[in-house]
């Protein structure tokens, strides 16, 4: 795996996440009307573009390589995985249905009835109410009025009904919004931060995140009816593994020793991993 792939003007070159989605298009529509390119962490190249696509070719390639005898070299590149992950998009744009820009569309900020807003303890909720029947079930429960809320898809209004609703859900609290739409067809959910997610009460009940030598992480997903992905040890504490690597690498026990007397190497002694 890497940032540009194995071949092109600029495959020997150095790179991170935010420069190989800017390539694709993608960070170009990420971000506020009127304000600058927003970084999705590092969610759409390194672990979206990059791992997930790396993962999916090993797995065509264990397949192919079974069915056919023949290996392969995957060449997972994040410039491109990225790319893909903008498919659905480049296809609105063919069919100019695509308007670009931030804080323009229905799903980058545009809309009044897709994205994060504000309440009145500095909180955020979540709302991403595009078909009518949950856009109308988001209006029922906030009780928006018709004359400035019927209209659900003319952007042209789109801007006065943003500074209304988003005026609306600072009148009252997260948690407050949350008793109004929480497990409801509006599609609401609260933003947490991560500490608060592990604690939900639908990510408990699902095991979404899981405990293992006291650090707490997300499960294994997908899921299977078949079998059970379970994690198998804790995350590696600094050096713990150094012994079992250099031994791999060839080195013995007596030439560890002296690495370690040196200060070259890191990691408790007799450490196994």
């Amino acid at each position: 795996m890497t940032g540009w792939g194995q071949e092109g003007p600029i495959a020997q070159t150095a790179g991170h996440d935010i420069n190989y989605i800017a390539l694709t298009g993608a960070l170009f529509n990420i971000g506020p009307a009127g304000g600058p390119p927003v970084p999705p962490l590092n969610l759409v190249g390194d672990f979206g573009g990059g791992g997930m696509f790396l993962a999916f070719g090993m797995v065509c390639g264990i397949l192919h390589a079974r069915a056919s005898g023949k290996g392969q070299v995957v060449d997972a590149a994040m410039v491109d995985g990225a790319a893909v992950l903008c498919a659905a998009f480049f296809g609105q744009l063919a069919a100019g249905k695509l308007r670009e820009g931030r804080g323009t569309g229905i799903t980058n900020g545009g809309s009044h009835f897709y994205d994060a807003f504000e309440c009145k303890d500095g909180e955020y909720v979540s709302v991403a109410a595009i078909e009518p029947q949950f856009y109308a079930e988001l209006c029922r429960r906030m009780e928006l009025d018709p004359r400035d809320f019927g209209k659900q898809m003319e952007p042209r209004l789109w801007p006065e009904q943003r500074k209304k609703i988003a005026a609306l859900f600072r009148t009252r609290t997260r948690e407050e919004w949350c008793q109004v739409l929480g497990q409801s067809d509006a599609c609401f959910a609260p933003v947490l931060r991560m500490a608060e997610a592990i604690e939900h009460p639908h990510n408990r009940a699902r095991a979404t995140f899981v405990e293992v030598d006291g650090i707490v992480q997300p499960a294994p997903a997908p899921r299977f009816s078949e079998t059970k992905p379970e994690i198998s040890r804790p995350p590696a504490r600094p050096g713990e593994h150094t012994d079992v690597i250099l031994g791999d690498w060839g080195f013995a026990a007596d030439e560890i020793a002296a690495l370690r007397a040196e200060g070259a190497v890191s990691g408790a002694t007799g450490e196994t991993g």
